[in-house]
């Protein structure tokens, strides 16, 4: 149920723009880097990103609509490093999709084997649905770093959060190694590790702030060690 303090929502107009500007902004990054319209593997790529983030929504529609609102924008009291370093991330991140794409459908310099691109799907789709699953027992996973004092902010413990202290990067990591793989380029794991190298950096950044300013952080850090990855890190 949406408060008063929960960030407003996106205008209709807005909304409309955002649903229909993203899929075909996807289609242009595909296939005019390909140089082509009837490669495959390209709407293959897409049609499991289109079903996957949709299940995903009507899930979140379901469980955490207030979500929406969250993610909807960056909100007052986003930290400038990290406006910075967010910005950083979706460059590498969306250079990822027509590096691939000129390298697998166009140039044709990878070769990769079915079973390689099959792990890469698996990453994506199975990044798409830990940050789901994260998404759905936190209201705070908004876009930028902060304390969101006027939302009261709580340390969240539940669902993947039993697990890492910030399940929703490590999912993006997935994504982020997961697209190359599926579109079969060795070539862009080059803007996905500095991606991924970016994110990791953010999160380090993101979890000093946590244990100095979110009350209850510190000891929830000193129960679950791990950042992103088990026994790791």
């Amino acid at each position: 149920m949406a408060s008063d303090a929960d960030p407003q929502p996106m205008s209709r107009t807005v909304a409309i723009l955002y649903s229909l500007g993203l899929p075909l902004g996807l289609i242009a990054l595909v296939f005019l880097p390909a140089g082509r319209t009837d490669w495959l593997p390209g709407w293959i790529f897409i049609a499991v990103l289109v079903a996957a983030f949709s299940l995903s929504a009507l899930v979140l529609a379901r469980l955490n609509p207030v979500i929406f609102r969250a993610r909807s924008r960056f909100q007052p009291g986003t930290k400038r490093w990290d406006l910075i370093l967010v910005t950083a991330i979706l460059l590498a991140f969306a250079a990822e999709i027509p590096v691939a794409t000129f390298d697998a459908a166009r140039m044709e310099w990878s070769i990769m084997p079915p079973w390689v691109i099959a792990v890469g799907y698996i990453l994506l789709v199975g990044g798409i649905a830990v940050t789901a699953w994260a998404q759905a027992v936190n209201p705070f996973f908004e876009p930028g770093v902060r304390i969101q004092s006027e939302r009261g902010q709580h340390v969240i413990t539940s669902g993947p959060y039993g697990i890492v202290r910030h399940p929703g990067y490590t999912a993006a990591i997935a994504m982020f190694a997961g697209i190359p793989l599926a579109l079969a380029s060795w070539v862009a794991l080059f803007p996905a590790a500095l991606a991924i190298a970016l994110l990791i950096l953010r999160t380090g950044l993101e979890d000093r702030l946590l244990q100095a300013e979110l009350p209850g952080y510190a000891d929830y850090a000193r129960g679950r060690r791990y950042r992103l990855f088990p026994g790791i890190w």
